[in-house]
């Protein structure tokens, strides 16, 4: 009996590895991914730079970086089904050559639209290599335990690439010029393209009936719109602005009417029958939660380090390190918590772990506690891949092997969702909170107070022009409203995912590991490789 395990575990493999070793397949995977983590943060730190090198207005400025994780987020379900359709390895491969491309082209971009052109190049690169490296991963880990390990290492590499991309940059920029930042990516693209094309397996879906290209159009659009609409609220636009409000309202029409086509079709592009499935659709909300949480806090936690205790863009990037190191261990430790714990109270653990470690950060004030600093964000760095790792394993785990590619970029594009909804949402509550603390200020104007209360930069400018004892009055006025703006944001952080954790408690107790069935390659027919329109 044990000889026949044996043998069906060596055919899963042969049959999902085509050969090469799937821990070898799994390092080609996560460089790929670092590259993609590396490249999402590493240009904040340039920002000045091109800003005086290349003269961009206010809108080029803000599409420079804003618009790689705009197309890479509208891209994903497309490029996701598109390679369960056409084969993961070939879009992943395309993706590795685009990349390199667009990354020469950033590198030596002189003026500000053919950069923002090579930065749209880059997020279509990256929303090809993102759901083809989980959806590959799910097809040669055919065994949920080993699986889980790889999840747990693949989710430490994504969190390593987005706290080097800011220090590399740092780095870069010390040393070179600011095309640097990008052309680090072509070495690594020449290595991996050649790599992953003798080593990577080719994996696709069943391959029934035509692929929608209308349906793939649609979700593209509609995905932009809501991405587009979501990050103006996060950059301080109001819902009733010229560009905001249609572009919610159209991309989610065009999202709705997305759902509705994909439910008529005998074959659709994405089988909305995962989300019936209680894991998945609970995997997917706890993605959003999470993301909300993370990326609204990290940007308001660089502000309070920069602004309010004056440390450098590196020092900065230096103190979230210990967030950083505890996602890796958490990452790395995931697949042996979620076999003795199982999804739910992993996920659920996570969550609560998280909101106490934002409870405990609201004891920052306007002195540095270093201490208490790096305790709370190793316990918000940890319990957040605690949870964002449980979340993902049950989702790929609960998705058809051959909707792997569809899985995937819905987990990527919650991700890209939840991380543009924290921004806007916790962004709201910061200011919110933080502008009636400037009104009534001693001795500043009320024009000059209005100023002050957008953002705190803004009040240390307005607090330089007054000067003398008004403009001392209104620093410290801003410094104070802004820490208490914190505590309120990190309060309603806690409340989010403590919702978290109870829509955990939908995932199931334990981990099931029973051996998938083996399916191997039936002959293609050219009428299944049509496409519709």
């Amino acid at each position: 009996m044990s000889g026949t395990t044996t043998a069906a575990a060596a055919l899963r493999r042969r049959a999902a590895g085509a050969g090469a070793n799937r821990w070898v397949v799994l390092v080609v995977l996560c460089v790929s991914l670092l590259l993609v983590a590396v490249d999402a943060t590493v240009l904040h730190v340039a920002v000045p730079a091109v800003t005086e090198d290349l003269r961009p207005g206010g809108i080029e400025l803000l599409w420079i970086v804003d618009v790689y994780p705009l197309v890479c987020a509208s891209l994903l379900i497309l490029f996701g089904t598109l390679g369960d359709r056409v084969g993961r390895r070939r879009v992943l491969l395309l993706g590795y050559t685009l990349f390199g491309v667009a990354s020469g082209l950033a590198a030596l971009a002189d003026s500000a639209q053919v950069l923002i052109v090579a930065r749209a190049l880059l997020g279509v690169g990256g929303a090809m290599i993102m759901p083809a490296t989980l959806s590959i991963l799910r097809q040669v880990f055919p065994d949920r335990r080993e699986r889980a390990l790889a999840i747990g290492i693949w989710s430490a590499v994504a969190a390593v690439g987005a706290a080097v991309g800011p220090l590399l940059g740092g780095f870069l920029l010390e040393h070179f010029w600011w095309g640097s930042v990008f052309l680090v990516n072509i070495p690594l693209m020449l290595v991996s393209l050649p790599v992953g094309r003798l080593l990577l397996p080719e994996s696709k879906g069943d391959g029934r009936g035509p692929w929608d290209v209308v349906g793939a159009l649609m979700a593209a659009a509609g995905l932009f719109g809501v991405v587009l609409g979501v990050k103006r609220l996060g950059s301080g636009e109001s819902l009733g602005s010229l560009l905001t409000m249609p572009s919610l309202v159209v991309g989610a029409l065009l999202l709705f009417a997305f759902v509705r086509r994909q439910r008529r079709r005998t074959y659709p592009l994405v089988d909305l029958k995962m989300f019936a499935r209680p894991a998945f659709s609970t995997s997917v909300g706890c993605i959003v939660l999470a993301m909300l949480a993370l990326v609204g806090l990290e940007l308001i936690a660089a502000q309070y380090l920069q602004l309010v205790l004056g440390l450098s863009p590196l020092e900065t990037g230096l103190r979230l390190l210990p967030l950083t190191f505890a996602a890796m261990a958490a990452g790395l430790a995931g697949a042996r918590m979620l076999r003795r714990f199982g999804p739910r109270r992993m996920v659920c653990a996570g969550f609560c772990l998280t909101a106490f470690a934002v409870v405990l950060l609201t004891a920052l004030g306007r002195t540095d506690d270093c201490a208490l600093m790096v305790s709370g964000f190793v316990l918000l760095g940890f319990g957040l891949e605690t949870t964002l790792f449980g979340a993902y394993e049950s989702m790929l785990s609960e998705a058809p092997q051959e909707q792997a590619g569809g899985a995937a970029a819905i987990g990527e594009t919650s991700y890209q969702l939840g991380a543009g909804i924290g921004i806007a949402l916790l962004g709201t509550v910061m200011n919110a909170a933080y502008a009636p603390g400037l009104s009534g200020v001693p001795g500043v104007p009320a024009s000059a107070s209005s100023s002050a209360g957008h953002s705190l930069g803004e009040a240390y400018e307005v607090a330089a022009q007054l000067g003398g004892s008004a403009g001392a009055a209104l620093r410290h006025a801003a410094r104070d409203a802004f820490v208490h703006g914190l505590h309120v944001t990190l309060l309603v952080s806690a409340g989010l995912l403590l919702l978290g954790a109870v829509m955990a408690l939908r995932l199931p107790r334990v981990m099931q590991c029973e051996p998938e069935p083996v399916e191997l390659p039936a002959p293609r027919d050219a009428a299944e490789s049509r496409v519709s329109v």
